[in-house]
């Protein structure tokens, strides 16, 4: 249910938290030049990948329990609210085009639904009720995992999110820019990547929202590779859905094989313009049929196929 907590404990949590901490040293900043500014905001900037470095053995762990589970059907949701809940929709939208991971796969809910991706929806972050709602239209199995963000790891859409989540069997991720929090408390794997105080005071867009991203970047990429979706560091199943990504498909199979532009032309003719079996066909000789019949079989995974037809 929607939570509307007292003003001043309101405040007083917020004191609390690292995200909404005061800089005194940063108090006259809007009095410095231009590009003071800028040199202490990439400073600041600076210190995000090092506090995600802090924490790569969890998002190992989380990435190798994900890909289990995406590996039986599963799906990877986001769920957040403000800033998180757009850097969740803007990596679930991403998915489709660079990895060709089918509708509803990589899934970001947001608070408030599609109309919060560009303007504030009042008293949606503070439903947990909301984020119940939500994931219930999915039906959730235990194959799903369901990553709560949020930076001061108390939003209630996200910590009901996973609490929700968790309670159906499904694997849950709390990823919070601040320690100790519920959100992280709340689910199965907790990431707290702590940046410390924003430049400019509970502006958790910043260094949080940075944090956030290079973090969901890890989770939906590295599942990627180890879902066989990648060969090498080629996007081998990249949608070729314009004419700079049939290009880029050109490009990724010549890389691949070598071969010149008249064999890539009818190697992708013969599959169908997917990028894996023209690979298959120009590295082992079979045809466009076997190709799919040896990627079918091997999950996929180029790699194995190649194998398998003594590539």
């Amino acid at each position: 249910m929607t939570h509307h907590p007292d003003p001043r404990e309101l405040r007083t949590a917020l004191e609390s938290l690292t995200t909404e901490a005061f800089r005194p040293d940063l108090a006259e900043i809007d009095r410095l030049p231009t590009l003071d500014i800028a040199r202490l905001m990439n400073g600041e900037d600076a210190a995000v990948p090092v506090a995600v470095g802090a924490r790569l053995p969890q998002i190992a762990a989380v990435v190798d329990a994900v890909t289990a589970r995406m590996a039986r059907g599963g799906r990877l949701v986001y769920a957040g609210a403000g800033t998180a809940g757009r850097l969740g929709v803007l990596d679930a939208s991403e998915c489709p085009p660079t990895f060709n991971t089918a509708p509803g796969q990589v899934v970001g809910l947001i608070a408030g639904g599609p109309t919060a991706m560009v303007t504030s929806v009042e008293g949606a972050e503070d439903s947990a009720e909301l984020a119940e709602a939500d994931l219930a239209a999915l039906a959730l199995t235990p194959d799903d995992t369901v990553v709560g963000v949020s930076a001061s790891g108390r939003t209630p859409y996200a910590v009901g999110a996973v609490r929700y989540a968790r309670a159906r069997g499904a694997l849950t991720v709390g990823l919070a820019c601040t320690p100790g929090s519920a959100l992280a408390a709340a689910a199965e794997h907790g990431l707290e990547v702590v940046v410390g105080p924003e430049l400019l005071t509970g502006s958790t867009r910043l260094k949080a929202g940075t944090a956030q991203k290079l973090v969901l970047n890890m989770i939906s990429t590295i599942t990627m590779i180890r879902l066989g979706k990648t060969y090498g560091n080629l996007m081998v199943d990249v949608r070729a859905s314009n004419e700079k990504l049939r290009a880029r498909s050109r490009r990724i199979v010549a890389l691949a094989t070598g071969a010149d532009e008249t064999e890539i032309e009818a190697a992708l003719a013969a599959t169908d313009g997917e990028v894996k079996n023209a690979i298959l066909v120009l590295l082992t000789g079979v045809d466009g049929p076997d190709a799919a019949r040896l990627l079918e079989e091997s999950g996929g995974h180029l790699r194995a196929a190649l194998g398998a037809a003594g590539g």
